[in-house]
């Protein structure tokens, strides 16, 4: 294992989920998204970390993507105030001592509805059911499958089109980590590996576009509905696995 891979993964992943802990604390209705985004690009270089949305081979107008309601990922930060009830996905990726980390979370501002809790329930705890996969030896397929599964058994909209990923000293390694799949198959997981596994839903069909015009990152969900994202950064160990994003 490489140690000081490790070692920075899991500072930098401290430090990601102290930043989501006090930016679920920080999300207020009549918010809006660029002083949001321009409150957490502070929080990354105060803990000493680099915005990575900013280097330019990635050239993402914000420091963290913020899609809401039916903005399933990749939202760009707007002067739109958020109202209660909205539903907020926050994708975050910072880099520490050379390495990266990434990580997701839905909320929804104020008061939620049954159907919106539905969509966070499940999604989230996809994640967890695909994490528990993890372990040396284990196919990239059984976490595929687990995720798939929750999603629905929550019968909600599994997107395919949109994936986790390897992770390491560049922000998107090889190989790709479905939210789908069949246990066996895949890629084979190793002491050491570090990976995002980041389930994505919909309240209803899971299509998706990318909005036309002066975007060109934003992914909206075609009928409208509710999307959500949940995503970790997990490091595989000799003995299973070790959630590096959150404290």
């Amino acid at each position: 294992m490489d140690q000081k891979k490790v070692a920075a993964m899991r500072a930098g992943g401290k430090i990601m989920a102290r930043i989501f802990d006090e930016l679920r604390d920080y999300t207020k209705a009549g918010m809006t998204g660029k002083e949001i985004d321009a409150w957490v690009a502070k929080k990354i270089v105060d803990y000493g970390c680099g915005v990575a949305y900013y280097e330019p081979e990635v050239d993402f107008p914000g420091s963290i993507c913020i899609s809401v309601n039916d903005e399933l990922i990749h939202g760009i930060p707007k002067d739109i105030p958020l109202e209660e009830g909205d539903k907020v996905s926050y994708d975050l990726v910072i880099k520490y001592n050379g390495y990266y980390v990434d990580s997701a979370f839905t909320m929804i501002v104020g008061k939620a509805s049954a159907a919106q809790k539905h969509l966070l329930s499940f999604t989230e705890s996809a994640l967890y059911e695909g994490i528990d996969k993890v372990r040396p030896g284990a196919k990239l397929g059984d976490i595929g499958y687990a995720v798939q599964k929750q999603l629905e058994k929550g019968k909600l909209g599994v997107i395919t089109n949109y994936v986790g990923h390897f992770i390491g000293n560049k922000m998107h390694l090889e190989p790709e980590v479905p939210n789908y799949g069949k246990r066996g198959h895949g890629y084979t997981l190793k002491v050491g590996d570090t990976l995002c596994i980041e389930p994505m839903s919909s309240l209803g069909k899971p299509d998706n576009i990318v909005v036309e015009g002066d975007d060109g990152w934003t992914v909206c969900l075609k009928d409208g509905s509710l999307g959500a994202h949940f995503e970790h950064t997990v490091l595989v160990t000799e003995d299973g696995y070790e959630i590096l994003t959150q404290l």
